[in-house]
């Protein structure tokens, strides 16, 4: 890092446009941004080189990541958040019609077992469909960005230079999850679960569930160099992204895409801002995750929030 630049990787995106355009900044520094074409490269990146001084991250990949050593530590700045009942997708007239079809088959996870969005996507297999995760066997398409981390005995890999899609269309695979969904319809798959869009937003006003899938990171070398750090990176994050709710309170954005729709949605169902920042109001979520991941045997234990975020953090919330 030179004097006051920090070496930063972030997909652009609504919450943090300001910050990428530079008409916000954090206090002292500068971010010097790194752009990557396909975000996990810099995912992968930063959890194995620590490369960067801060990145954008897959939530689940960070907790893997702290339980293994890597020296990061998160902000509780949740850029990126979603639903996953659309992404488990089946072949149409396979006869997998229901999730509890899928006991004792084999599903496949678009790249590593601790992929976020498959993390999230067997959750709602267990909660909502009572469906018994450990009797599926994972068949995995990549490698975990966690190289430490060893998976269960029922996660294994397809195979190298073999996609997902040909494996599903050929009923190798019961389903996959995590695909692209324009492909996937393309090739004549369809979601698992009906309407999943629906689906998402019942699933949050009957119990709460909204995902969180990014958050950012910043290399322990550097705050524990300066401290306050953290504070003023969680300030700045905040601010471009109280710019951004505004607009979408507003229906200010010329051109919104489908992730704009979304959380003006949510903004709509619930009342709220659709990216709450800090640990408090994202608490029971953050555990759910953790939860899940125990479950699924990614960690090892639940670790307390105070633990996974910065100290001068855990206060603040936005």
């Amino acid at each position: 890092m030179a004097e006051g630049r920090l070496t930063t990787v972030t997909r652009t995106q609504g919450a943090n446009a300001a910050l990428k355009s530079g008409e916000v900044a954090p206090r002292g520094a500068a971010l010097a941004f790194e752009e990557i074409p396909v975000l996990v490269q810099g995912f992968r990146r930063m959890v194995r080189t620590l490369e960067f001084d801060v990145s954008e991250m897959a939530l689940t990949t960070y907790l893997t990541a702290r339980e293994h050593g890597v020296r990061f530590t998160a902000l509780p700045v949740f850029l990126v958040r979603g639903f996953h009942h659309g992404a488990i997708f089946v072949r149409q007239g396979s006869g997998v019609e229901s999730p509890k079809d899928l006991e004792g088959r084999r599903v496949g996870v678009n790249r590593g077992y601790t992929v976020t969005t498959g993390v999230w996507a067997r959750a709602i297999l267990r909660e909502q469909y009572g469906v018994d995760l450990d009797g599926i066997t994972w068949v995995l398409s990549g490698d975990e960005h966690v190289q430490q981390y060893r998976p269960p005995r029922n996660v294994v890999p397809l195979g190298a230079d073999r996609m997902l899609t040909d494996a599903l269309a050929a009923d190798e695979l019961a389903a996959v999850i995590g695909i692209d969904a324009d492909k996937a319809a393309a090739e004549g798959f369809v979601p698992l679960i009906p309407n999943p869009e629906q689906a998402g937003y019942d699933a949050l006003l009957a119990d709460g569930l909204y995902p969180i899938n990014h958050l950012v990171v910043v290399r322990d070398a550097l705050l524990e160099e300066k401290p306050e750090l953290a504070a003023d990176l969680f300030d700045a994050f905040a601010r471009a992204k109280q710019l951004y709710v505004d607009r979408l309170r507003a229906d200010a954005i010329e051109q919104p895409g489908a992730n704009d729709r979304m959380l003006r949605k949510v903004m709509k169902l619930t009342g709220a801002d659709p990216l709450p920042y800090g640990i408090e109001p994202n608490r029971a979520i953050l555990e759910r995750l953790m939860g899940h991941a125990v479950d699924q045997h990614i960690l090892t234990r639940p670790r307390p929030l105070e633990e996974l975020f910065a100290p001068a953090t855990l206060g603040l919330t936005a």
